[in-house]
């Protein structure tokens, strides 16, 4: 980076907070949290060769919790769903980013 484009940076970000320039905006695509049935956060846990002990301690709930979601008592949302969602596209997840260990 030479000094005139750090100049002229600079300037631009000058201009932006006097409301004389429009900052850069940039669309962003959020995908629906897809729900997911008892059945198949159970099918999960198989695939993944996971004890509900381990699902509940890689998501960060109770064991209970992960029974119940099972059962279907409770239903499983928020960041649960969404990683649940990602794990289902993406089994190798939990190695790649050294969740788990085998």
């Amino acid at each position: 980076m030479n000094y005139n484009s750090i100049i002229k940076g600079l300037d631009e970000a000058v201009k932006i907070s006097k409301g004389e320039l429009s900052g850069r905006k940039q669309k962003v695509t959020i995908r629906p949290v897809k729900v997911i049935s008892k059945n198949e956060i159970k099918t999960l846990r198989d695939n993944l060769s996971l004890t509900q002990s381990a699902m509940a301690e890689i998501i960060g709930v109770s064991k209970k919790t992960i029974e119940a979601w099972e059962k279907g008592t409770n239903k499983p949302n928020g960041p649960a769903l969404r990683f649940m969602g990602m794990l289902k596209e993406d089994p190798e997840l939990l190695e790649k980013y050294n969740i788990v260990g085998y």
